[in-house]
């Protein structure tokens, strides 16, 4: 039975990670879309409907926050969210699951492999 890809948004500027991910996504048998900025990535989520959004909070345009506050405004709350970031502070880490991410990796307190693992295993927790 050909079941459909789940479709994935990675919203990130450093196009050199998004590549990385994609990668490694694709060959776990996902749909990557990406964009690399916070307006791109608000365009993709109302036009693409992804199954999950990895998220910079770091964006040019739109920063990671006011992409999730703006899917609220338009009603694609229930698009779950994994924040990938840098900013690894209490206070960003709340803010960001207080507006709905349902994850949040630091990027550089985890191995690439492993964030890969916690997305693919995302799926298989729903």
């Amino acid at each position: 039975m050909n079941k459909e890809k789940k479709k994935i948004l990675i919203a990130e500027d450093d196009k050199f990670l998004t590549k990385l991910l994609s990668l490694r996504l694709e060959k776990s048998d996902f749909e990557i879309i990406s964009s690399f900025d916070g307006e791109e990535a608000i365009e993709k989520i109302k036009k693409e409907n992804p199954d999950l959004i990895i998220l910079d909070l770091i964006l040019p345009k739109k920063d990671g926050f006011e992409v999730l506050e703006e899917m609220k405004k338009i009603g694609k709350e229930k698009i779950p969210v994994i924040v990938l970031s840098n900013l690894g502070q209490d206070l960003d880490v709340e803010k960001a699951l207080s507006l709905g991410a349902k994850d949040y990796i630091v990027k550089t307190e985890i191995p690439l492999s492993q964030a890969i693992e916690k997305i693919k295993n995302f799926f298989n927790f729903q």
